[in-house]
């Protein structure tokens, strides 16, 4: 496990933090790479740094859902007109399928109009506003279908049936409860308190910019270390949180999805846990139940697939096959990146991608889209891992094939 990190680090692949747990002891804690880069000031991360966790948050917002169902201050039959009547099919949608994202209601943070806001506070009422006049996806019931609405819309319930901000909620029903220490609701980043920010990689780490965590609340506002993470989820598994029933349902999969969880297989095994992502963040936590094992991965700068280091932390972990990368480089310069810039366009999407270079790092920037980094695969192709996107160029030619999700496109220099 060192050896991989150490490489990950070494050759600017990741960043970030892990934690293992069995039964409830720590087994496993690393952290590489900067909880903050300015200039040439650097912050080392650490196990003590925190992570904007991202969608991570449902999982906390589905406990406190299913704690005050069991208080009886809820029920998952109860309609969100009881609530936010404004909401579309308000009188349709049951808690229930606002957990299990079965609710139809459009997630916002899909909506062009989302990148015009997202950086500013925004109320409640504010947000409620935005989501009363966009029209749903689906008839309620009819489908699953992941949104953000569901549990924005989930922790505003519970901070109107208890009169209290879900911060609050956090600390009071969860935080509190198990002594997770550095786990609460974000605001503006701050390094004196251990937080980080995150990061691309353009000829080294660029920072994102930072949601408002207003925004996001109950769907994806908090802030924690990998160690409260496994703490967090061994406890929901160990009935510390909720009751044997409430897990039951939230481990109730359906059209791939639970209520404020996911199945996660790795080979014979399963886990259950949630992912996030949120600016340039990244989150995994997942629980085996067979095993008794919690594992959580957070990471604030992202260039080798995240799933590929989550996979390679469980096979080491469980005794898998697995070969380390060596990430050997290739030294390209900035006269070999001229004759792939230029504007492309394509008959078959109608979106524009500006190719550009910084120094030695080939770019590219969909239209109306924030630019990313293209690392060198081999002669002519280029990758971005974390969206999954293949750039085949022909020079010569002037064009290249775009592939993603199993897709491909032709783009022609303009």
């Amino acid at each position: 496990m060192d050896s991989l990190f150490t490489i990950l680090s070494e050759k600017n692949k990741a960043m970030g933090s892990v934690s293992i747990s069995k039964k409830g002891e720590m087994v496993y804690n690393r952290s590489i790479g900067y909880a903050s880069v300015k200039g040439g000031e650097k912050t080392p991360a650490t196990t003590q740094t925190k992570y904007r966790i991202g969608s991570i948050t449902k999982t906390f917002t589905a406990v406190i859902i299913f704690q005050l169902i069991e208080e009886k201050k809820l029920s998952l039959e109860d309609k969100l007109s009881m609530y936010f009547p404004t909401l579309p099919n308000a009188d349709k949608i049951s808690i229930s399928y606002l957990l299990s994202h079965r609710s139809g209601l459009h997630s916002f943070t899909d909506d062009s109009l989302y990148l015009t806001y997202y950086t500013k506070p925004k109320t409640q009422k504010e947000l409620i506003d935005i989501l009363a006049v966009t029209a749903p996806d689906f008839e309620p019931g009819k489908k699953t279908q992941y949104s953000n609405s569901n549990f924005v819309v989930l922790g505003f319930i519970a901070e109107k049936l208890t009169k209290k901000t879900y911060s609050q909620l956090l600390a009071e029903r969860i935080t509190n409860k198990i002594n997770l220490d550095d786990t609460y609701v974000g605001d503006k980043t701050n390094i004196s308190r251990n937080e980080c920010y995150s990061f691309s990689f353009y000829n080294g780490w660029v920072a994102e910019p930072e949601t408002d965590l207003s925004v996001s609340v109950g769907a994806g506002a908090i802030v924690s270390t990998t160690s409260d993470l496994v703490k967090f989820i061994e406890a929901v598994f160990t009935g510390k949180l909720v009751s044997d029933s409430s897990l039951a349902k939230m481990k109730t999969i359906r059209e791939g999805l639970g209520m404020g969880m996911f199945r996660i297989p790795f080979y014979n095994r399963f886990g259950y846990g949630h992912n996030g992502s949120i600016d340039g963040f990244g989150s995994t936590v997942v629980y085996f139940p067979k095993d008794s094992v919690a594992v959580a991965y957070c990471t604030n700068g992202q260039v080798y697939p995240m799933n590929d280091i989550l996979i390679g932390i469980l096979s080491i972990y469980f005794n898998g096959a697995y070969t380390i990368p060596t990430f050997n480089k290739i030294n390209i310069t900035e006269a070999d990146l001229d004759k792939y810039t230029g504007i492309y366009s394509s008959t078959q999407i109608p979106v524009k991608i500006t190719v550009s270079k910084e120094g030695t790092t080939l770019t590219a920037q969909v239209t109306g889209q924030s630019k990313f980094p293209l690392e060198f695969d081999s002669k002519d192709v280029f990758k971005f891992d974390r969206a999954g996107v293949i750039m085949e160029f022909r020079p010569e030619k002037k064009e290249f094939t775009l592939k993603q999700g199993g897709a491909s496109y032709l783009f022609s220099k303009d």
